[in-house]
């Protein structure tokens, strides 16, 4: 049958890939959002994970997915409701029908649906016979037959050629979309190079997908998405742990200081251990300890021995460092704390995220301990985020908690890798051999750090420790006076970071009736509803925060410009409470969402609507 299908320009496309977690529908995604981005448009991809270890099969709770946002325009988002389902079995197919709209292409596997499966994912009758999917544009094959038929002339057995059904699916929705084979090719030759039966099988069956889409009536057209406008320079899809591993590395050569990390395995902050551990040509000591508390102890170690000393956890590991945090605190010393929030309380829900450890990272210790926070706001700001927390951890002497979640750490997007020589100057203040002036809290007049003395460094024998100091000797104290004095000077020191960040920005016009507040890994999603607020011609703006301990300056000023103000967050209202406590001052209405799902853009847009209707 010849091609025939009408060509439609879209802007943008969110498809999402699911199946049971063994189905290879990661990696089928991953290899979509690798052609989008080898075919120039801008992405953001966002990984599903089940949190259950090996769920039995064809079950919603072993639901696996990975969703591809790409485009010709700026992506912002993970995408809300998605434009193409790829479903391999009914219980992915059931998982993620909440996130289809109407006319949403379902591409699926029809062979897929016998009564054992259907059974086990909750149908009670075949939802491709039964006209539940009518709203849908339902794409359904025999996957398994049209596997066998394309590969019947190779001597390949049926367990191996069935695992190749992401492969049809990935041939399909290529075709659907306009990408090419030719990238996906590549990748199977250099994967597989010692196994090129496994290679010629699966080019086969993505062709045959990918031919199959081209003369199925039930696809009545494909689509194309020009290039992204981006300025020139070379890209790389990253995860925001990876982005963060390689901002500390950055930051550990600017500044001249080794990097040491500290670390034990937990989701879903492992990936940045695991990739500052490839980096030991770049100087990089990457230790897997035993537990939380070992970790970073030995980064308190490291930290005072003259080293960009790192841990990297998630809320529960968090919880464990607390003692050792406030140790920190009181030494004055750098240390950089990378929490990957996730839903909590205890083990929680390990693979979904939130945005619910802010309390505990700016109270969460015992005396008066405040540090500094940081909080990522996209998968690709990991890495300045990163490299920022450091810089100012160690420009200050003090600890510096940088705040990302699972959905940006798993989640990618494309980031203009910069020359290292472009990046923020870094100056530890370092002593100097044989300073006769030198006091372990003799502070710098501007910050009030004290000076970093690396031990062994002739002339400069000192002590530091957990038991209060006296100021500028660094004798042990129990004077109240002189514990009030150090109380005030750690504050003190934390707020006069505020002279050295970035003052707070908004997007949109500086004053109007409602001032959209957001931080961390919810900036897109918010931006995007306040654009979509501002085309309908209301007066709303947004202040997405990344500064939250101390908040920037103008913090107040821009506050007293608007009528109204809304706090979103992913949670039941921390930042706002923090928000209330430091500007008394100000009403802030608030919207909430504690389901480790993103928000939605129309679910915002009604909240902002009621509180402009309000009287």
């Amino acid at each position: 049958m010849s091609e025939l299908k009408n060509v439609v320009e879209l802007e943008d496309v969110v498809i999402k890939f699911v199946g049971d977690s063994g189905d290879g529908m990661q990696l089928s995604g991953t290899l979509f959002a690798d052609t989008a981005a080898q075919d120039g448009n801008d992405l953001t991809t966002f990984p599903d994970y089940p949190a259950e270890v090996r769920a039995p099969q064809n079950t919603i709770a072993g639901v696996s997915g990975f969703q591809v946002h790409f485009g010709s325009k700026k992506i912002l988002t993970f995408g809300d409701i998605c434009d193409t389902i790829v479903a391999l079995n009914p219980a992915s197919l059931r998982a993620n029908l909440k996130w289809a709209k109407k006319d949403t292409i379902i591409i699926t596997d029809s062979e897929a649906y016998d009564i054992p499966a259907l059974e086990k994912s909750g149908y009670k009758s075949n939802p491709l016979s039964d006209g539940s999917l009518k709203n849908y544009n339902v794409v359904s094959a025999p996957f398994t037959t049209l596997i066998k038929e394309c590969v019947k002339d190779m001597n390949i057995d049926n367990k191996t050629t069935l695992k190749s059904r992401n492969m049809f699916a990935l041939g399909v929705a290529f075709k659907i979309y306009g990408k090419n084979l030719e990238h996906t090719f590549k990748y199977l030759e250099k994967q597989f190079s010692k196994r090129p039966e496994v290679v010629e099988l699966n080019k086969k069956v993505v062709k045959a997908g990918f031919d199959f889409a081209a003369t199925n009536p039930q696809i009545k057209c494909t689509y194309k998405i020009n290039k992204a406008n981006m300025p020139k320079g070379r890209y790389r899809n990253i995860s925001g742990n990876v982005a963060t591993a390689w901002g500390l590395l950055a930051a550990s050569e600017k500044s001249e200081r080794p990097l040491y990390l500290g670390s034990y395995p937990i989701t879903p902050a492992t990936e940045i251990l695991i990739e500052l551990a490839k980096n030991k040509s770049l100087g990089a000591k990457v230790v897997q300890c035993e537990d939380e508390i070992a970790g970073i102890c030995s980064s308190i170690g490291a930290s005072y021995a003259g080293s960009l000393a790192c841990t990297t956890t998630s809320g529960p590991g968090l919880s464990l460092k607390t003692e050792a945090l406030g140790l920190a605190v009181i030494m004055e010393l750098p240390l950089v704390v990378v929490d990957v929030q996730r839903g909590g309380p205890s083990t929680g829900l390990p693979t979904k995220s939130e945005q619910s450890d802010l309390f505990q990272v700016l109270f969460g210790r015992n005396g008066e301990c405040p540090l500094i926070v940081i909080a990522a706001e996209s998968s690709s700001d990991c890495f300045y985020s990163a490299y920022e927390a450091a810089k100012l951890s160690m420009e200050h002497m003090t600890p510096a908690v940088l705040l990302t979640d699972g959905s940006l750490g798993n989640g990618s997007e494309l980031f203009k890798i910069p020359d290292t020589k472009d990046l923020p100057k870094i100056t530890p203040l370092m002593a100097k051999a044989n300073d006769t002036t030198f006091k372990p809290y003799k502070r710098n007049e501007k910050t009030l750090a004290r000076l970093w003395a690396i031990p062994g460094t002739e002339g400069l024998r000192h002590r530091i420790g957990g038991l209060e100091k006296e100021n500028i000797t660094g004798n042990v104290s129990m004077d109240p006076i002189n514990h009030e004095t150090m109380v005030n000077l750690r504050a003190e020191k934390v707020q006069r970071v505020a002279n050295y960040i970035a003052p707070q920005e908004v997007f949109g016009e500086p004053e109007g009736d409602l001032l959209v507040v957001s931080w961390g890994g919810t900036k897109g999603v918010i931006r995007n509803s306040v654009i979509e607020m501002q085309n309908e011609g209301k007066k709303v703006s947004h202040a997405h925060f990344k500064h939250i301990m101390p908040l920037p300056k103008n913090t107040s000023e821009i506050f007293s410009k608007f009528k109204k103000i809304i706090v979103c967050e992913l949670n039941s209202g921390q930042f706002v409470a923090y928000l209330r406590m430091t500007l008394p001052q100000f009403k802030f209405e608030q919207a909430n969402k504690v389901q480790s799902l993103p928000f939605m853009i129309d679910e915002l847009k009604e909240k902002y609507n009621k509180i402009l209707n309000k009287k």
